[in-house]
């Protein structure tokens, strides 16, 4: 039996769905440039966030600090937590503090449960929220 031509799947294997796009923008002032990103954080947007660190640290200018403004983000898996370490381990030896900017529960509670939301500075904008900075514990610290 025939299958019609829609469902037939595509020689580069299946054709991403809606919910799996990701954008990724990036925008520099000085030391300091500002990531943002928009829809899913999974696998598919590691790369792509990967792709924009590097040409940040590749440019010759110094960089101090990068803002990853996930207040787009609709949702969070282990793979893209396993982006954020990723990316905050590419910046560290070269002093670059990676802070995350969240406003959804989609981001925030994955980050608490793992474990994670200490690991980073957090600029916290979720509504109702007190519109705080949580710092990063240092490496080895203690949670209190």
């Amino acid at each position: 039996m025939e299958q019609p031509p829609s469902a037939t799947p595509d020689a580069d294997g299946p054709a991403p769905q809606p919910d799996d796009q990701v954008t990724v923008t990036c925008t520099r002032d000085g030391a300091t440039a500002r990531i943002e990103v928009t829809g899913e954080l999974t696998e598919v947007a590691r790369r792509p966030l990967v792709r924009e660190l590097t040409d940040l640290m590749l440019s010759g200018s110094p960089l101090k600090q990068v803002e990853l403004d996930l207040c787009e983000v609709t949702f969070l898996n282990s793979a893209g937590v396993a982006a954020l370490v990723q990316l905050q381990k590419m910046g560290q030896p070269r002093g670059i503090e990676l802070v995350l900017a969240v406003a959804t529960a989609a981001v925030t509670r994955p980050l608490q449960l793992s474990g994670l939301w200490r690991r980073f500075t957090v600029l916290d904008r979720r509504p109702g929220s007190a519109q705080e900075t949580h710092e990063a514990l240092p490496p080895g610290g203690e949670h209190s």
